[in-house]
């Protein structure tokens, strides 16, 4: 489901080892500022659905990070991501007071250009071969939302 859209994964990705050493990394990058990292859980029985990761924490004249997001096939489409992407602001912007939130996705990518547009972000452009994504250096959508632009839409 999510191979189209992702960066190839290493063998033992999914064990528990791996897991362990991402949960790490994530606590280390939150210790030291420059990414977070979100589980969306169910609430009524604390289903793991999904998550979000803010990244690449640019302070400085810049202000800003980025987005990322994932969510398991069968919670796709039902407007959670939305709703997930959307909480993230008021961390991006009060807590961490920074000034820009960035995401990039793949041109075919529509569930998550959907995500981005229906939380108020703005297409800014296109880069040619933006990440390696599924074993190739891919084209990229990339997109913003800015802490004035959540003001004026609330």
């Amino acid at each position: 489901f999510l191979t189209p859209w992702e960066p190839i994964w290493l063998e033992d990705e999914l064990t528990k080892n791996a897991y362990r050493r991402r949960l790490r990394r994530y606590s280390r990058d939150s210790r030291d500022g420059v990414g977070y990292a979100f589980f969306i859980f169910r609430n009524d029985d604390d289903c793991l659905l999904g998550g979000i990761t803010l990244s690449n924490v640019r302070r400085g004249v810049m202000q800003s990070c980025a987005v990322g997001y994932w969510m398991g096939q069968q919670y796709a489409g039902q407007g959670m991501m939305q709703d997930a992407v959307k909480t993230s602001f008021s961390f991006v912007f009060d807590e961490l007071g920074l000034h820009r939130l960035e995401a990039a996705c793949l041109p075919n990518n529509e569930a998550s250009t959907t995500v981005l547009l229906k939380t108020g972000f703005q297409k800014e452009g296109y880069a040619r071969k933006y990440l390696r994504i599924n074993g190739q250096w891919s084209d990229h959508l990339l997109f913003a939302i800015l802490k004035t632009d959540c003001r004026d839409n609330s």
